[in-house]
Formats: structure tokens, sequence, C-alpha cells
């Protein structure tokens, strides 16, 4: 991830409140998408007049470019220390899902955001470093599957390409489903999915 951009931001805004709007954005956003939200919207939702969002900030795309910015830091941040754990490639296989459902738990708006919209959004300028991300995620799934058939730990027969999209599509789909709080913890959903994923669901002669 790229270093961390400066904010344009009113000095004494209150962070405490600023979090709670940007909570409040992420969820209009991605139930209504973000070329159809409004910044009146978002004020409406939040109980204050639409000029009131300016004191915390400048544009709705400032609001999701920091929602964005801040959900993939996170993520790179528990990436990162999976991929420098040197784990066996099963192993980290089962760390980067787990941790995937983690930031799913934690972030489930921004990742539904970032579904729906990176496509999109990676061609401007402001937002580039979500195509910077896509290319390193990819790097570190399809790195650590090939490491994975190259100790023979995952068979040989394996289309590398498509198993990575399928874990990846598998995996983050679950942000259009999941609730916090729910019956499973997210650490439960990441291993029956591993269950599913690596061991397969037909009993075994």
């Amino acid at each position: 991830m790229p270093a961390a951009k400066k904010k344009t931001t009113t000095a004494n805004a209150s962070p405490e409140r600023r979090r709670e709007l940007l909570h409040i954005a992420a969820e209009v956003f991605a139930a209504h998408g973000y070329n159809a939200t409004t910044v009146r919207r978002i004020a409406d939702e939040a109980g204050m007049l639409a000029g009131s969002l300016y004191y915390h900030f400048d544009s709705k795309e400032s609001m999701l470019d920091e929602i964005l910015s801040s959900f993939l830091t996170e993520l790179w941040d528990g990436y990162d220390a999976v991929l420098a754990a040197g784990l066996g490639p099963r192993e980290t296989i089962e760390a980067l899902v787990t941790e995937s459902f983690r930031e799913i738990d934690r972030h489930r708006p921004a990742v539904a955001i970032y579904q729906k919209e990176s496509k999109h959004l990676a061609g401007q300028p402001r937002f580039g470093y979500l195509a910077d991300s896509q290319r390193k995620f990819e790097k570190a799934w399809l790195g650590t599957l090939e490491r994975g058939v190259a100790d023979g730990v995952f068979r040989a027969d394996l289309d590398i390409r498509l198993t990575y999209r399928f874990v990846r599509d598998t995996v983050w789909v679950a942000a259009s489903w999941y609730r916090p709080g729910g019956q499973h913890s997210p650490e439960e959903i990441a291993r029956q999915y591993l269950s599913m994923v690596l061991d397969g669901v037909a009993v075994r002669a």
C-alpha cells in the first residue's frame, strides 16, 4: 500500500464524530452505490444538515477515499504479518482466509464497496492505490498457491489462477450476507470455508 495521503478536513473536527460519519457513509455507499449516493442522503442518515457534513469532509469522494484506504491499510497490516511469518503454503492460505473474514467482520461495508466500485474507481488518480493493492493481493495468493504445488502440498494438476479466483470470490462474496454478531464468529466461518476449499465436502472412502 502506498503511504497514507493527507486528508483535507477541518482541524477541530471530532475524531469520534468523523468515524461515526464514515461508518454511516460506508453503509449508504454499500447499500445504494457510490454514484447514486448524495451528500444530502448521507447527512439525512446522520441526522444533520448537508452543509454540516462539510465541516468534517470536503466531499463524498474524500469520505469514500478514507473508507477504502483505511480498510486496505488494515487488511495489508494483517496480510503482511501472515506472509512474513514463515508458514507453510497450506498454513499461509488458512491464515490469509481467516484474516480476510476478520476484515469482513470489521469492515463489511468497505468490502462491499470495494467489490462493487474498485474497477471503476481504480482508473482515477486519487484511487490508483486500488489497482496497486489488487496486484499485490494477486501476487500474494498466486505465489502461495504456486509454492504449495511446488512443495507437493497442493495437487500438481491445479490451475493456479482459476484456484485463486475461486478462493478469492468464495471468501469476499461473504460480505454480501455476513453481519457482525451473528451465529458464527469470523474464525468459525473461516474454518468451515477452509474445510470445504481444502478438503472438499464429499465423504472420503
